[in-house]
């Protein structure tokens, strides 16, 4: 038999609906927010809102509620520029107001989160300044840099063959490339894979094989996308750079058509000439 003082969780789980149910009376509740439950209006309650209000009205409290409006502003924008400017303004409202409140937690996440906000904001801009001068002429891809990751490779590994799907592109940093197909080294500071990106079908166009040791780092197609996609400005500039790059490789095949076209021209005028000698 149960004594009195025994825990029956029937009689606990009671107890608590109980309790919940008292505090959850809505002339507890009433009550609690300073209105008489025996006159209810919408003045009433529309002054007593105004009171609760007036009576919160701090330095503190008006830099938490404007922070956290730009906050709610950073998820409505959908490019990366002014995503990160708003978030700074945001972050610099919320730590003033968990240094006023006293809120330490407030205030060391977001004191935290502005260094972060501001560096990706430098890098971005960066990244579109370099972009627009990569453009107009300079094919560097040093900008790409703060995105890429390292990898390294030993003579006679091939990067990729032609026809391969692709799905990243280089920067090489050290080491020598060849192009199989076409015979050309690349050096360090070129770019390798990048016509993949804007390939339909996003194939290798070229067999790329490592000649010695090298270094090179490497981004995503799924990053440049986010990338191009972050920020208009730096997309235009990037397919301007691409759409330039692959004009050199058509001005490269054009040449060694014409070089073959030449070669094949003299061939004929030797056959000729030794026709003619012949009869």
């Amino acid at each position: 038999m149960n004594s009195p003082n025994s825990l029956d969780p029937s009689s606990i789980l009671d107890r608590l609906l109980a309790a919940v149910a008292q505090n959850l009376r809505i002339e507890k509740i009433l009550l609690q927010l300073g209105l008489d439950p025996g006159n209810i209006t919408f003045d009433a309650v529309a002054n007593r809102l105004v009171d609760i209000g007036l009576a919160h009205i701090t330095l503190a409290n008006m830099l938490a509620l404007i922070g956290a409006i730009f906050f709610v502003a950073t998820l409505m924008v959908r490019t990366i520029v002014p995503l990160r400017i708003i978030g700074i303004i945001s972050n610099v409202f919320l730590i003033a107001y968990g240094a006023l409140a006293g809120s330490m937690g407030t205030f060391f996440l977001y004191l935290l989160s502005l260094p972060i906000n501001a560096v990706r904001l430098r890098q971005m801009l960066t990244l579109v300044k370099k972009a627009r001068v990569s453009a107009q002429g300079d094919l560097s891809m040093d900008w790409l840099r703060p995105f890429m990751t390292p990898r390294k490779y030993s003579k006679g590994d091939v990067l990729f063959h032609k026809g391969d799907p692709a799905n990243e592109m280089f920067l090489t940093v050290s080491g020598r490339f060849l192009v199989s197909e076409i015979g050309i080294e690349l050096p360090p500071g070129r770019m390798m894979g990048e016509l993949g990106f804007v390939d339909p079908k996003n194939r290798r166009t070229q067999t790329v094989e490592c000649i010695e040791n090298a270094d090179v780092l490497t981004i995503t197609y799924e990053k440049l996308l986010e990338l191009y996609f972050q920020n208009q400005e730096f997309g235009y500039y990037f397919l301007r750079l691409t759409t330039e790059r692959l004009m050199q490789n058509i001005s490269r095949l054009e040449a060694t058509v014409d070089a073959k076209n030449r070669d094949i021209a003299r061939l004929e005028g030797l056959l000729a000439a030794r026709t003619v000698a012949s009869q």
